[in-house]
């Protein structure tokens, strides 16, 4: 069972969390920022590097996604449309607090400061970041044990049912379509 990110004396109830659900609806929708970058080497492993070269094959150099830890292809390798993880800056700050080490066992590569919702972020959505450009797809993200375990119930629960699920809030699943690089504080721009 993976430690907690947080005290779990201070896990987030699901009434504290729907209490923040507008602020985290409220945010950026065209232009954001990017927060955090996460590279998972191994299961349980993060790695938080201020910069990183993406590429297509790979999405972040060194993350475990390329063995087949999520979504898998017949021959067992990574599915390339599960290759980044995104998560919203608001909703991960609601759960975990404003310190970013408590964000990264969250799972996920890319924490933004932008509106991730179906309705502002529908699957086909290209975005760029420093000189790199992605596309959402349609890969279902869900919280899972170990966001119970690092988080709480009460956590997973909010992300995967009712408003959490209906506007995504666990986040989404993108890949890398031009390969660049990216630095946290980099801005996030929609571009379709």
């Amino acid at each position: 069972m993976p430690d907690p990110a947080i005290d779990p004396a201070t896990f987030q109830s699901l009434e504290a969390l729907g209490e923040r659900l507008p602020d985290i609806l409220a945010s950026p929708k065209d232009a954001g920022r990017l927060d955090l970058i996460v590279v998972r080497p191994d299961a349980g492993l993060r790695e938080m590097p201020d910069r990183i070269a993406v590429n297509g094959p790979e999405g972040l150099p060194g993350d475990h996604w390329i063995r087949g830890s999520g979504y898998v292809n017949e021959d067992g390798s990574g599915d390339v449309n599960a290759s980044v993880c995104i998560m919203m800056s608001a909703c991960i700050r609601a759960i975990a607090g404003d310190d970013l080490a408590t964000w990264a066992p969250a799972g996920d590569n890319l924490f933004i400061d932008m509106d991730l919702t179906p309705a502002n972020m529908p699957p086909g959505t290209r975005f760029a970041i420093g000189s790199a450009e992605f596309v959402v797809t349609e890969m279902p993200h869900n919280g899972c044990q170990q966001f119970i375990d690092r988080y709480g119930r009460d956590a997973c629960l909010f992300v995967n049912t009712g408003a959490g699920k209906e506007h995504r809030l666990r986040g989404v699943y993108a890949r890398v379509i031009t390969d660049g690089d990216i630095a946290v504080g980099d801005s996030v721009r929609k571009l379709s």
